[in-house]
């Protein structure tokens, strides 16, 4: 029973009591007994009306919280005049005044913080208080190229993309750059923040790829340019004299050293040539090809290399055409290159594999797997494994496919396969 109830059942009781008393003493004088029950019905009614007026305040109160409780800031009470029961109105009004402007204050940031979060250039990712990740943005959705189910609700290490598993120990607050297999690169940072008194966490991830590739190719195109001008000036003059002058060589020795000199020089010239083409790579022109016209071509080409070093080349192809729109002559430039370096890495016996489906090509083989050490340094121009390699092939691929726009990655995977993978 409440305060208020039993203060009512208090004062029915006490004056019932006082009736029942007065009846007792003054019955046989009527007169008397009138006036004496006359004066308790008027305190009985006096007492109602003071409770009455105690209950005002309560009543505002009671509204007061359930609309709160309710969160609906837009109830206020008028004053009724009782000047103790209207500065508890004009506190509560004030009260709810404050509360609907900080809610609207909240709201607008939240807003504001929503539209700052989807037209952010870079991807971001918020965990909630079991480190799964609650909210993604849009340019997240498509750096990883999944859709929300797959994303949402879960770990960093749960979701399907090779980047995920780097960011699952990083450290708070303190930014990282990461590079996968292929030639992406990404600056990430994994912070805190607190909501409502708990500590959650949020991934910051900004792609440094197209960057980094340009710079690599400023620096190295200029460095290209001004060896092939020097070499070819040398040996262009070189040679003219050696050409002149070998005719009239007696010495049929040093006729002949003269001859080896020029065709060396030649390769030089060559050399330097194929160093230039990186540079003088041409803007895709791009048409609409059938893939899988132009894998069986390489696959054709390649062919003698793999009977020669007793190597399987298996090709699966689908049933109806694969349209991409690719510069045809650059883009079997790359898979010629990726199917001599996966024939190079297999032995006898071992097997290559060009599987084409709608969207991926992809080369994988069974010979020898990319070391750890070596496999995020594939990309880098003219970075190469074997000792009379340059590099070339692989630096040349790497520029047609980002000219094209296509996502590429090269790794040895837990089956013991090292795939090539290229998606449009």
């Amino acid at each position: 029973m409440t305060l208020a109830n039993r203060y009512l059942l208090y004062i029915i009781l006490l004056h019932l009591a006082l009736a029942g008393t007065t009846y007792f003493a003054l019955e046989k004088n009527k007169l008397y007994f009138l006036a004496s029950e006359l004066g308790i019905a008027g305190s009985l009614g006096v007492a109602l009306y003071i409770y009455q007026a105690f209950r005002k305040p309560a009543n505002f109160v009671s509204a007061g919280i359930e609309a709160i409780r309710e969160k609906d800031f837009s109830i206020k009470f008028v004053e009724t005049g009782n000047a103790e029961i209207d500065e508890l109105i004009q506190v509560y009004n004030l009260m709810i005044d404050q509360l609907r402007l900080e809610r609207t204050r909240q709201a607008e940031q939240q807003f504001f913080l929503d539209k700052l979060i989807s037209a952010a250039p870079i991807t971001l990712l918020i965990l909630d208080y079991d480190a799964r990740v609650s909210a993604v943005n849009p340019k997240a959705r498509a750096l990883l190229r999944l859709p929300d189910s797959s994303l949402l609700g879960k770990s960093l290490s749960a979701i399907d993309h090779p980047l995920m598993a780097h960011l699952e120990n990083l450290a708070p607050d303190q930014p990282h750059t990461i590079k996968l297999a292929g030639v992406e690169t990404y600056r990430v940072l994994r912070g805190q923040f607190i909501d409502r008194g708990f500590a959650r966490q949020f991934v910051f991830l900004e792609e440094l790829t197209a960057e980094i590739v340009e710079t690599e190719k400023r620096a190295y195109g200029k460095v290209i340019r001004m060896m092939a001008h020097e070499v070819n000036n040398s040996i262009g003059a070189v040679n003219s004299i050696l050409h002149v002058a070998e005719p009239d060589i007696p010495d049929p020795d040093i006729r002949q050293a003269v001859r080896v000199a020029i065709d060396r020089n030649d390769r030089l010239n060559s050399f330097m040539r194929r160093f230039a083409d990186v540079v003088r790579l041409p803007i895709p022109h791009r048409v609409a090809t059938d893939l899988r016209t132009l894998v069986t071509d390489v696959a054709r080409l390649m062919r003698p290399q793999a009977d020669s070093r007793e190597v399987s080349l298996q090709v699966d192809l689908p049933a109806e055409p694969i349209m991409w729109s690719i510069d045809a002559a650059q883009l079997e430039q790359v898979l010629v290159n990726v199917v001599k370096n996966a024939l190079e890495a297999c032995q006898s016996g071992n097997t290559v594999q060009i599987n084409l489906t709608t969207n991926q090509v992809s080369i994988q083989n069974n010979g020898q797997p990319i070391p750890d050490v070596v496999a995020t340094n594939l990309f880098e121009p003219f970075f190469s494994t074997r000792a009379t390699g340059q590099g070339i092939g692989l630096t040349l691929t790497r520029e047609i496919l980002l000219n094209h726009g296509f996502s590429f990655s090269l790794r040895t995977e837990p089956s013991g396969w090292t795939v090539f993978r290229i998606e449009c």
